[in-house]
């Protein structure tokens, strides 16, 4: 919830009570805290956690299996988008209106898309695979993330609507209406992976991909990274794609642009209609929601600590 809203001890025991954990977000999105159900003692897990955190050789393959998925579903979602824009393409060329004039000489819709940079991106992606697989060392694995994110946000800022332009990725503070809300998502997301860190006794605050440091919870951030491209990033593009948001829905402050009250109201309803919307996964091979692969993943990690073959980020179908 967000700060200002009132929440009374009684209601906030009942949600305690159905083990439902309560987090409490600054106006601008900065996750503040939360309260979370009370769970039984886990400090074999940790200790066993701790132990692997300080193993270079888990923490490289646990970061390595984090940015596949990343990589693979920021992949997924420039071809999903790609097929989107082809289809309308084929529409648009296919169907002329009745009255129209003899239309000059157009070039072919291969010629157009590859101009967008879009399957030249996917097939550079592609090359990071085997990149990636090759590191030995985290700081090769971040290099090779930095680059590819670059690219992949280069491409996806083609298909947001003029008037919301996007050159880059800027975080404390957003600089503009995209960023406010990846920037918005993101932490919402972030949120939720630390309540159910906490609830499976884990410590959300020791990382492998980002480093364990004071101040932040470094592993909820290793475990939100295969969602930015499947939840994050795709609810922000609909979000000005379809009009839902527009520059009204955002105010200037502190330096940077955030979304205003009803903005935010506008942006919440979307994250939990797709957090609750069931899909089949073909990696789980079952009906699932994001918000339960969100618990899924702080399952597997802990489940990871004694055998490592279990862990496997989320992955779009």
């Amino acid at each position: 919830m967000i700060e200002g809203v009132t929440l009374t001890s009684p209601a906030l025991a009942e949600l305690l009570r159905f083990k439902i954990p309560v987090s409490l977000l600054a106006w601008n999105g900065r996750y503040l805290g939360g309260f979370l159900p009370a769970t039984n003692a886990h400090g074999l897990a940790r200790v066993r956690q701790y132990q692997r955190t300080l193993d270079p050789g888990f923490a490289r393959d646990s970061a390595a299996k984090i940015l596949h998925a990343k990589l693979y579903n920021q992949r997924r979602v420039l071809q999903r988008l790609l097929a989107a824009r082809t289809a309308a393409a084929r529409v648009e060329s296919d169907v002329p209106p009745a009255d129209a004039p003899p239309a000059p000489e157009q070039p072919a819709l291969e010629d157009k898309l590859n101009n967008l940079g879009i399957k030249q991106a996917v097939t550079w992606l592609d090359g990071f695979f085997n990149s990636m697989a090759k590191a030995s060392s985290l700081e090769e694995l971040r290099g090779y993330e930095g680059a590819a994110t670059a690219r992949y946000f280069q491409t996806w800022a083609s298909f947001l609507p003029a008037e919301f332009p996007f050159e880059r990725r800027s975080t404390r503070p957003p600089l503009n209406p995209v960023n406010a809300c990846i920037s918005f998502g993101s932490t919402l997301v972030y949120s939720e992976i630390v309540a159910f860190v906490h609830a499976h006794g884990l410590d959300p605050a020791l990382g492998l991909l980002h480093a364990t440091t004071d101040g932040r919870w470094s592993l909820a951030l290793d475990l939100l990274e295969p969602f930015r491209p499947a939840l994050v990033e795709p609810l922000a593009l609909d979000l000005f794609s379809r009009a839902m948001l527009d520059h009204d829905h955002f105010e200037s402050r502190d330096g940077g642009v955030f979304l205003n009250e009803s903005g935010r109201a506008k942006f919440f309803l979307q994250y939990e209609r797709r957090m609750e919307r069931q899909f089949m996964s073909e990696a789980a091979g079952c009906r699932t929601t994001l918000r339960q692969q969100l618990e899924h993943q702080a399952v597997m990690f802990k489940s990871a600590l004694e055998r490592p073959d279990l862990f496997a980020p989320f992955l779009m179908n």
